[in-house]
């Protein structure tokens, strides 16, 4: 990770979280709203410079009721199906036919998968390119893990993907976090982003975060 020093200011970071908080109350909405990290970078040319991507894991999981959809042998379904996950054994693979449009649907379904590691070598042969395509390839398991820890680190991690436009947003906690947790997930998530960066901190024009349908806050 970046040696350049975080610039987030802690009061102000807290401060804006608080509002992110108090708002996601006023009025109180139906479903857990997601905090989101917007991103606007400077400096940087889409089509010139080398574009980033980056997983980090974050401390506290910012979507807990993501769907992820395990890929496993006999032994990894059972577990799924014990601790209340999807799952997929080799058999209802095969019946997707490797069909195009039956793989998007699928990779649609989950925000991501888990494969065991002997199954997860089948998985071109047996699905074709569509999860990758989806940039959902799944995330190897072997027995010797936990699959629910697995699971859960998966719903932990976050990408940042450099696309065409300067403006990025990623999930990186939800209104039910208190505001440590939040304070925690954002500072990782944007010191992570910052080393992935050509000239680090010079890269960042601006950052806010903001609830689903809150307003959002300047954090940088």
């Amino acid at each position: 990770m970046s040696t350049n020093k975080s610039k987030l200011n802690r009061e102000s970071l807290y401060k804006a979280i608080d509002h992110v908080l108090e708002g996601s109350n006023d009025p109180k909405r139906k479903f857990r709203e997601t905090v989101e990290l917007q991103i606007v970078l400077k400096n940087y040319d889409p089509m010139k410079d080398k574009r980033f991507s980056g997983t980090v894991k974050l401390p506290h999981i910012p979507r807990p009721n993501a769907k992820v959809c395990v890929l496993g042998d006999d032994a990894h379904c059972d577990e799924a199906k014990a601790n209340g996950l999807d799952s997929m054994d080799v058999e209802a693979m095969k019946k997707l036919n490797k069909d195009k449009k039956l793989v998007k649907k699928l990779a649609k379904r989950y925000r991501a998968f888990v494969a065991t590691d002997s199954v997860i070598r089948q998985i071109p042969r047996l699905l074709g390119p569509g999860l990758n395509k989806a940039g959902k390839f799944p995330t190897q398991v072997t027995h010797n893990d936990q699959l629910v820890t697995r699971v859960n680190e998966v719903k932990s991690t976050i990408k940042f993907q450099m696309k065409k436009v300067l403006v990025l947003g990623v999930a990186i906690g939800n209104v039910e976090m208190d505001n440590k947790q939040l304070y925690e997930n954002i500072t990782l998530a944007v010191n992570f982003l910052v080393s992935l960066l050509k000239k680090n901190w010079q890269n960042v024009k601006c950052l806010y975060i903001k609830s689903s349908m809150g307003k959002r806050q300047r954090i940088y």
